[in-house]
Formats: structure tokens, sequence, C-alpha cells
């Protein structure tokens, strides 16, 4: 158990730094706040490798982070919990798409509908915060497009990352969730 626990934390602060690097390195800014990045792969793959709060924390802690380091402190609450919906989404839906989709075998349809989901959440938590909190009304419709490209940036790469990853053993026996247990229950 206390194995367990130290290697979720180290595997949740490895993420967490990966995704904080991933979203500060490529920073592009967007019309009326905010900017593009490629974090998103990240934040996926936190999700589907950690499970929902390691995942959550990792993802929304690292983008909240680079938030920060890149001067967008208004930015960095919804952030936190915007990118954590979005992992803690793209596990959810992993796990019931999986047990619909059980002949699947790299799991590339779960995955990538499951991202698909997560990465919707992405979009419309800024839009419904920048119109609402940040109070611009409809003039946040302007980041909807750079949203939707950074959200199909992270979908794609994310999908092809965890589908490179899954099929190798040695990085699968580090992530217990790539693998259904054999009764076909989760280890969540």
């Amino acid at each position: 158990m206390k194995s367990r626990l130290s290697k979720n934390i180290a595997f949740a602060a490895c993420l967490t730094s990966l995704v904080c690097v991933a979203t500060y390195a490529l920073a592009i800014p967007l019309p009326i706040g905010g900017y593009f990045n490629v974090g998103d792969v990240f934040v996926l793959l936190s999700g589907w490798l950690l499970g929902p709060w390691y995942g959550a924390l990792a993802a929304g802690l690292g983008s909240g982070l680079a938030d920060l380091f890149l001067g967008y402190t208004a930015y960095a609450p919804a952030t936190f919990m915007i990118k954590g919906g979005v992992a803690l989404v793209a596990w959810g839906g992993y796990a019931a798409l999986k047990k619909l989709c059980k002949k699947e075998p790299l799991d590339f349809l779960p995955r990538l509908l499951s991202g698909l989901l997560a990465e919707l959440i992405m979009v419309m938590g800024y839009f419904f915060f920048e119109a609402v909190l940040l109070q611009t009304g409809l003039g946040a419709a302007g980041n909807i497009l750079g949203n939707t490209l950074q959200a199909t940036c992270g979908l794609l790469g994310g999908t092809a990352v965890i589908s490179a990853l899954y099929p190798l053993p040695k990085i699968a026996s580090f992530f217990p969730r790539l693998h259904v247990k054999s009764k076909g229950k989760y280890d969540f």
C-alpha cells in the first residue's frame, strides 16, 4: 500500500511537471485573453494514466501553475478546475466506454471518445469563465476557435501517445489503469 501511494505521488508530480512545461513552452496569446498551448496532451494522459484523483490534481495543478508563470493569474483558479475536470472526464469516459468496447485491442476508440468529451468540457469551461466570470459576454466566443484548436491538438497528441504506450509491458506495469484486471473490473 505504501509503495503504491509513493508511486502514485511520484507519477502525479512528474505529470504535473510535464503539464506545466508543455503548457508554458508554447503559449500563444488568444484574442481576448488566455493562450493556445499543447499542455492538453499531458492533461489527458494524466487522467488516463493516473486515474480520477491523482490525474485531476496533476492536470489542474500543472496547468494552473503555468497560468501563474505566464502572468495569467486571473485564469489560474479556473484553469485548475477546468483542466482537473478534463482529466477526470477523460478517465471516467474511458472507464465507461472500455466496458462497451471490450474487443478494441489498443483502446483507441474509448480513449478518443473520452478525450473528445473531456476537451469539449475544456472549450465550454473557458467560454463560460470568460463570458460570465470575466464578464466579456459573447466576446468570449472569440477564443472558441483557439480553444478548439488546442483541444484538437491535445486529443490527437494524447491519443497517439497513450496508444504508443499501451502495448509496452514495462510502461503498462507502472500504470495499472492502462489494462483491465482479469475479472473485467478496472483497477481504480
